[in-house]
């Protein structure tokens, strides 16, 4: 039965989110011995099972949680009212989202602009750095920087904007262009287009993090690029990696939708679930856009 539109739908007790903070406890428990191996090999075994396991728990519990709410949005539980309140909570979850990259943005600027030039100046920070720290640091972002700390792991290349960079690009561009037409097929109520668009974007997502991966291959084995690579390294990966995981994610959650679709699932005027995910994925996009630009060109 429809629930009144005057009602809030208040749903019922639900054991997903204890099963959530065990799972993840499991996950970061296991995760905390792997990585600090505190009794050698025997707790580094331990570590490996618990976080695998905990993953595993993590993905059973997001899929049960999730087919708990799609049942009650097939039922007819929504109104308005929480509809308005579903974009509300993925609005602000995709602010969080813009903070969570602008902070590590902001750390890559202030290295940058403040930092770097600081250390390695003539005057101020500079004297001290040649004084005390490290007498033929050279002022650098990247390569090329002589005897400084970003060479500390070796000699290593930036990896060039061209290519598989480019080549990403322009499959996240085009993916934008396909969920775009996915989503105004689905608003003429066009379902066979939906899936066959929608489907273009899921492959290209996958593509995306192919390509990716093949990048890091080429980067570690042919270019010397890795963590290790002081600064530049460290925020390289954590900026692309990122963004990778989430592109990961995304590609998920649009193979999810295609089923639903797929399933009969949403209509012209009921659809936030494919909504939310368009919204995510053009966010993505976005956030690709200004990392190629400043990490790979600039």
């Amino acid at each position: 039965m429809d629930q009144q539109q005057d009602v809030y739908f208040v749903p019922t007790k639900s054991y997903w989110p204890i099963v959530g903070a065990l799972v993840m406890f499991v996950t970061v428990f296991g995760m905390a011995h792997w990585f600090n191996a505190l009794n050698g090999a025997e707790s580094t075994v331990l570590g490996k099972t618990a976080f695998f396991l905990g993953l595993l728990g993590i993905f059973g519990m997001l899929f049960g949680w999730f087919r708990s709410v799609i049942h009650e949005s097939m039922g007819g539980n929504y109104n308005d009212r929480v509809d308005t309140s579903f974009r509300i909570g993925m609005m602000w979850f995709i602010f969080s989202e813009v903070m969570f990259f602008g902070a590590f943005f902001g750390a890559l600027a202030y290295i940058r602009l403040y930092s770097i030039p600081g250390l390695g100046g003539s005057e101020g920070h500079g004297v001290l750095t040649h004084q005390f720290l490290w007498s033929d640091y050279a002022a650098s972002w990247g390569a090329g920087g002589g005897n400084g700390p970003e060479n500390l792991g070796g000699a290593f290349e930036t990896v060039a904007p061209w290519g598989l960079p480019l080549l990403n690009t322009v499959i996240l561009l085009s993916s934008s262009v396909t969920i775009t037409i996915a989503h105004h097929a689905l608003r003429a109520g066009h379902r066979g287009k939906i899936l066959v668009f929608l489907g273009i974007t899921a492959i290209l997502g996958a593509l995306f993090v192919y390509a990716q991966a093949h990048e890091y291959m080429e980067a570690y084995h042919e270019l010397n690029l890795t963590l290790h690579s002081g600064v530049y390294g460290s925020t390289f990966f954590m900026l692309t990696g990122f963004h990778g995981l989430h592109v990961t994610l995304g590609t998920i959650m649009l193979i999810v939708i295609w089923l639903r679709v797929l399933r009969g699932h949403f209509d012209k005027d009921h659809h936030f679930g494919f909504e939310a995910v368009a919204w995510y994925w053009h966010f993505v996009d976005v956030v690709w856009l200004l990392l190629y630009v400043i990490v790979y060109w600039m």
